[in-house]
């Protein structure tokens, strides 16, 4: 799927070619929600962003015309709160993907809020945008000296039985730290004790992790985000964190969201006198009606790393700009640089930096 393109009028009056995408995410390279709503709702109302390519360092404009779902990212979204109501008057719809880890003891996200205020903005922002509509990410999963399987574990439990009833699936990732330099600098500039997950400690955290899912009753999809290893026989398949399915689930009435996407929305005929055949991969919708794909297979965004199952999107973050300063992340050279960007951002420019 080619992202579409269009013309624009920017704010110095120049006429200039962007990108147009239906779908956005904001974002996987910084934290918007926490630290940008204000900016990013002051760009939506100018209809554009301006955005670096993080490999070549060229700039892009990104047209919001066109913009009918966002798929956003946060580990403390709390400042989204006041301003759904503008997204709903825009007729835009959206899902979240909270992060929401417990690594307070060992003082590997800083500058996060408690734990417990974390969870109550997950349950608020479920009551406002409904089910289906905030994913629970522990991510990434961390093991060190001091976290052994068996404390992931226990902090899970401790967030999964208050989310029980507020989401229908579990994301999570193995930190894979020896594959990006400036993390294990970092750790090792900390004195965090890292160890790499293997084959076998994956299995094992992924058949305790079932199986008290099970035991617990939370009942939650399990799901892993960009792992090479495949864990069905826990139950446990990869993971499409910007989800052509929710996107149906959430936007069905978007008709032509639904075919960007490569679904149809059909409303359920006489079945009692056998005038429509229902195929068992089809998802119910509300209103008598039900959704099937138009291709065998969900369209993938190429962009994205290997196993990444992602359909494609436009993501408008900047990396080194989250001042989270969560010690594992890859998105940082360091915490001091992104905290530096962070206080030099403009609310009002056309850019997070």
């Amino acid at each position: 799927m080619k992202q579409k393109k269009t013309t624009i009028i920017i704010e110095n009056g120049e006429e200039v070619e962007a990108l147009a995408p239906m779908i956005l995410s904001v974002s996987r390279a910084t934290d918007i929600p926490a630290f940008y709503t204000e900016w990013f709702f002051r760009r939506l109302e100018a209809g554009y962003s301006k955005w670096m390519n993080p490999f070549n360092g060229a700039d892009y404009y990104v047209s919001f015309h066109n913009v009918r779902f966002i798929v956003f990212w946060s580990k403390n979204p709390a400042p989204l709160i006041p301003y759904i109501p503008i997204l709903k008057e825009m007729g835009i719809e959206c899902y979240i993907q909270y992060t929401l880890n417990d690594y307070e003891a060992e003082g590997l996200e800083p500058n996060v809020p408690p734990i417990n205020q974390r969870i109550a903005t997950f349950k608020k922002l479920v009551e406002l945008l409904g089910n289906n509509s905030v994913v629970w990410r522990f991510d990434p999963m961390i093991l060190t000296d001091r976290i052994g399987i068996d404390a992931l574990l226990r902090k899970i439990e401790g967030i999964a039985n208050e989310l029980r009833d507020y989401t229908d699936t579990l994301v999570f990732s193995f930190a894979d730290i020896s594959s990006y330099r400036k993390v294990k600098t970092n750790l090792d500039y900390s004195g965090i004790n890292y160890k790499e997950w293997t084959e076998e400690t994956m299995r094992e955290f992924a058949s305790k992790l079932s199986l008290l899912n099970e035991q617990k009753g939370w009942n939650f999809k399990l799901r892993t985000c960009c792992e090479k290893i495949n864990l069905e026989e826990f139950g446990i398949l990869h993971n499409r964190c910007i989800d052509d399915e929710r996107i149906v689930k959430l936007a069905w009435h978007d008709a032509d969201l639904m075919r960007h996407i490569g679904w149809e929305v059909k409303e359920v005929g006489n079945i009692l006198f056998g005038e429509e055949n229902i195929h068992d991969s089809a998802l119910p919708l509300p209103d008598n009606n039900y959704a099937m794909r138009l291709y065998k297979k969900s369209l993938k965004d190429k962009g994205q790393r290997q196993f990444c199952g992602c359909i494609p999107a436009k993501d408008i973050g900047q990396y080194d700009t989250c001042p989270h300063g969560c010690l594992y992340c890859y998105a940082n050279t360091t915490p001091s640089s992104a905290h530096r960007n962070y206080l030099f951002h403009n609310p009002a420019s056309e850019t997070i930096k």
